[in-house]
């Protein structure tokens, strides 16, 4: 099988190996990173490495990536809302409860299973399970998601993605009557230490700053709607870390409704899920560099709760 040699730069000295190929190569799952460790495709200073081998931040790291295979994933034919499409790229309307791309407990019934079903050739890199994915929601936040149906757009894409340009707007109903009514949080966000599947506000130079490798994260937010005991706010995302708006307005002591994870646990409102929808996104179409702003109601079950609200 032909392969791509990758020179690596690892920047987290004191760091396992398995762990800084995390930051060094985002575009693979953890999986396929382990499984170029164990299959001896990364080496360490011209050597095989182990994924627990602590890393210097001086070694010389080349991977060897595969060339992209067919993978085992199965197309479904899982109805999609799809908001447009052209020869290079699709938007999709995602539903709640939908998760976006295969994982542990999540090996079908994902976006990426339906995807394949409507697209015959979508890109990918090696063995992946992310195929045309260059961005993602959250299983439970509905709304708008591009994605890349050839290498050239995916790149495309990646790059707007990378350089900040994609414009991406969200509703959210958060406890409270929130103050003020519109601010930039501008926290940078990690892994929480303790909880490692949780992301947390960590604060610059603390102790746990760099083994939870914190990076920047912006949110703005203003609000839109103001009740007895809740706050529709829109929000806008300058960068994209896991979690972010729903950790930002944790942190402020604004939790999202229905959010369990970083908010309540009981939750006041009769509501299956996080009120958190992706409402508006704008990007360059790859093949011209057209703007395209593409927009999303709310669904029925977060409409059903503001009019509850309302009345």
């Amino acid at each position: 099988m032909k392969a791509q040699q990758v020179n690596l730069t690892l920047p987290f000295p004191g760091e396992r190996l398995d762990k800084a190929l995390t930051a060094a190569m985002p575009d693979l799952s953890r999986m396929q990173r382990q499984r170029l460790i164990k299959e001896g495709r990364v080496l360490v200073d011209g050597r095989s490495a182990r994924p627990s081998q602590r890393i210097r931040g001086n070694e010389q790291v080349i991977a060897d990536i595969p060339e992209a295979v067919e993978g085992d994933l199965l197309p479904e034919a899982i109805p999609l809302d799809i908001r447009y499409e052209d020869s290079d790229i699709l938007i999709v309307n995602k539903p709640a409860g939908m998760v976006v791309h295969p994982g542990t407990g999540h090996e079908s019934g994902t976006l990426v299973n339906a995807l394949l079903a409507h697209c015959t050739d979508l890109s990918g890199i090696g063995n992946t399970k992310r195929p045309g994915i260059v961005h993602r929601l959250d299983k439970d936040t509905s709304g708008l998601l591009v994605i890349a149906k050839n290498d050239m757009a995916q790149f495309a894409l990646q790059e707007q993605f990378k350089k900040r340009t994609v414009g991406k707007k969200y509703l959210a109903l958060v406890h409270g009557q929130i103050q003020p009514a519109t601010a930039l949080i501008d926290a940078p966000i990690g892994r929480d230490p303790r909880q490692r599947k949780k992301m947390s506000v960590i604060a610059p130079g603390s102790p746990r700053a760099a083994s939870s490798r914190a990076r920047s994260a912006q949110t703005q937010y203003r609000s839109l709607t103001v009740y007895d005991d809740y706050s529709l706010l829109e929000c806008s995302l300058y960068t994209g870390r896991t979690h972010q708006i729903r950790v930002h307005l944790a942190y402020i002591n604004y939790p999202i409704v229905g959010d369990t994870v970083y908010g309540r646990r009981k939750q006041p409102l009769p509501l299956k899920r996080h009120f958190l929808h992706a409402a508006e996104l704008t990007i360059k179409r790859p093949s011209d560099q057209k703007e395209l702003v593409f927009t999303a109601g709310l669904p029925p079950e977060l409409k059903d709760v503001l009019d509850n609200l309302e009345a």
